[in-house]
């Protein structure tokens, strides 16, 4: 890569970390501040399915807009976005209210994801697209890991204080994307093309045509794989508490572990094995290593063997996130931003339904979720191998 190409990626990691850190601030005490302010589990529940519903609703849109208007304008605006959420949430004590500042971020995350993907796209050739890509990655692995602990420090001093903090790291990624970030056209690549996918179309027509473009069985992938990823993720440290009386300092190591294995991976396996295998070959394997972990975990009869176990499933799904996202990036010549907000899409309806049923089924039997995300991959298994049979005959610049 050269130099200009590192430093653009570099601000993009910055914007990407700051915003996923400023949100994971306020992961650790929203519960307590709920019970504040006389809300309950309802309450929690909507939090997030309101912000995730936006997300979905919003992505395919502002994926839309990053391809017509530019990616640099649509970063800045989904910052700006989940900068108002956080001031709003601080300012307020009103269940409603705080309703409608979720929108506001789920919004601002449906403009920034996408256009951050796609503007990786633009910066980078195909070698160096899983590069660019698991880099960015990494940035928001960080983010989860580093937002969460900042978060519990800062409850000591104030329950609100974490989301005054949290808007004013949102506020200064805005600023520094005004003043570092540079528009890249992302029409630079094919403007014929790119002008007859995006300004033609209406929106519906656009998302019909999803359907039948290369990219769409990815789309699924990532739908059903978000959907088992997330059942498990959801109930993990229920599950620990229940199965083994872990305390919540054993969750936060565990946590953070896996958290540090999915940064490590993404900054310095994932480029070096796609470029070695290819995505789709990767995609499998790591499906595969996946699910077995998936199945290690219903044997787990220790917290020391869960631990280790989990460290295997984060190790893949750190890999397989930043390779589908490579792959979608390549397969949508002309309309990457699109594409990444189908893809955020996609995975927003996976994170919404996967937790929710997981919590159902783990009141049946704490298994239960295990189980459903261990089918899940499976299923995801099956629909990459017989997507890559059915298209082993024709020739691809892919694999």
């Amino acid at each position: 890569m050269s130099a200009d190409q590192k430093k653009k990626i570099f601000i993009l990691m910055i914007n990407m970390f700051i915003a996923v850190a400023s949100f994971g601030i306020v992961i650790p005490i929203l519960p307590s501040y709920l019970v504040s302010i006389n809300q309950g589990g309802i309450a929690a529940g909507l939090m997030i399915a309101i912000f995730a519903a936006s997300q979905f609703l919003f992505s395919p849109i502002a994926g839309k807009w990053a391809d017509q208007y530019g990616r640099r304008k649509m970063i800045i605006y989904g910052l700006a976005g989940l900068t108002i959420s956080m001031f709003v949430f601080y300012a307020s004590n009103s269940i409603w209210v705080l309703y409608f500042s979720r929108v506001i971020g789920g919004i601002g995350a449906a403009m920034l994801i996408p256009a951050i993907f796609a503007y990786i796209a633009d910066i980078t050739t195909f070698d160096q697209r899983a590069k660019g890509t698991s880099m960015v990655s990494a940035a928001m692995s960080l983010g989860i890991v580093v937002g969460p602990g900042i978060g519990g420090f800062l409850a000591d001093f104030s329950i609100k204080l974490p989301f005054l903090v949290s808007a004013l790291v949102s506020l200064a990624a805005v600023l520094f994307s005004v003043l570092w970030l540079k528009e890249h056209d992302a029409t630079d690549a094919d403007p014929a093309l790119a002008a007859k996918l995006t300004d033609e179309e209406s929106m519906l027509t656009k998302i019909g045509r999803s359907t039948k473009m290369p990219y769409f069985i990815p789309l699924v992938i990532t739908l059903v794989m978000s959907f088992g990823l997330l059942a498990y993720e959801s109930v993990v440290g229920l599950y620990l508490d229940n199965q083994f009386n872990s305390t919540t300092k054993d969750i936060a190591v565990m946590i953070t572990a896996t958290g540090v294995v999915s940064v490590v991976v993404q900054l310095f396996m994932v480029d070096r094995i796609v470029r070695r295998y290819g995505e789709v070959a990767v995609l499998i394997a790591f499906l595969g290593v996946a699910a077995f972990g998936f199945l290690m975990s219903l044997f787990a009869g220790s917290y020391a063997m869960f631990f280790v176990v989990s460290l295997v499933i984060f190790l893949a799904t750190s890999i397989l996130r930043p390779v589908l996202n490579t792959l979608i990036s390549k397969m949508a010549e002309g309309e990457v931003g699109f594409a990444m907000g189908m893809n955020n899409a996609y995975m927003s309806i996976g994170n919404v339904i996967g937790p929710l049923l997981a919590g159902v089924l783990y009141d049946v039997n704490i298994v239960f979720p295990f189980i459903l995300g261990l089918i899940m991959l499976l299923i995801t298994l099956g629909i990459t191998i017989a997507w890559q049979r059915s298209r082993a005959t024709k020739p691809s610049p892919i694999i």
